[in-house]
């Protein structure tokens, strides 16, 4: 992630280290030479956190929720950003984006966000999450560089893909991924009642059927995949995060991740205090 935002400071030709998002296509269009944008940093980041509350987030198979994992992540991200002198802001998908909350400063503020998020009404929808809403409102909102964490499960009517590409045209994006393990791979329970909780619906399913808990789990497997490659084609890092895992570390180990590709020239920097934190 970068350390701070980034202002507009001159244009240049491109060399052969230059990052490609910073290819300025109007200018490289005109001169038919590839031109790209130099930017300076200023002493402060702005994180925002553009939080998916839909109702398939509140499932989790034991204690924690998907939701609840995602509130953590936000509580521990804000206070570390900003202790360390940044801004944070957040929109809220509940049925649509319901919520905007300025990025600002300030352990108040952070405190007045979680309780904002913490008090929301439940979500109820019967027509299905539209991540891509979130997405380009966001669009819409976050104008000036910044880090931008995505928290969703990713369960979601189709067409996110292209607006999440498109913000990560201008922001270090990563893409916090919320999931359970009975999302993946159903154990023998026996008859059971299945309500998805997007739509509402009821099935009775029988997991005592071996070739149905294959034919999920194969599924299940079809739709991880597809996600990979989509969020690897729009561009943004993934931070998977499990309702049975430590949050902790898997934060950390994100940012050796980055800290690793970062020294080989293949990535964003990271923030000083999360090199820190790490």
């Amino acid at each position: 992630m970068r350390g701070a935002g980034l202002d507009l400071a001159d244009l240049r030709e491109y060399q052969h280290h230059d990052d490609v998002r910073h290819i300025d296509w109007n200018v490289t269009a005109r001169l038919q030479v590839p031109h790209v944008r130099v930017f300076t940093e200023d002493r402060e980041m702005a994180a925002w956190f553009l939080l998916d509350l839909s109702p398939s987030m509140d499932f989790g198979s034991h204690t924690e929720r998907k939701q609840g994992v995602a509130a953590e992540f936000v509580a521990v991200l804000a206070r570390l950003l900003t202790r360390h002198g940044n801004r944070v802001g957040a929109l809220v998908y509940g049925t649509g984006v319901d919520t905007v909350i300025p990025a600002r400063g300030g352990r108040r503020h952070v405190l007045q966000m979680l309780h904002t998020l913490q008090h929301r009404p439940d979500a109820k929808d019967s027509t299905g999450t539209r991540l891509h809403e979130l997405l380009t409102a966001a669009g819409n909102v976050v104008r000036r560089r910044s880090t931008v964490f995505v928290v969703s499960d990713f369960i979601s009517e189709p067409g996110w893909e292209k607006p999440l590409a498109q913000l990560a045209l201008r922001h270090e994006v990563v893409a916090v991924r919320l999931h359970d393990p009975l999302e993946l791979e159903l154990p023998d329970l026996g008859l059971i009642p299945v309500i998805d909780a997007e739509t509402g619906e009821q099935l009775m399913v029988d997991t005592s059927d071996k070739g149905f808990r294959q034919r999920f789990a194969r599924i299940a497997a079809q739709r991880e995949a597809d996600l990979r490659a989509a969020l690897a084609h729009a561009g943004v890092d993934t931070l998977e995060l499990s309702t049975e895992g430590d949050l902790v570390d898997a934060v950390v180990r994100f940012a050796d991740l980055r800290r690793q590709r970062t020294r080989r020239g293949t990535g964003g920097a990271l923030p000083r205090h999360l090199h820190q934190a790490a």
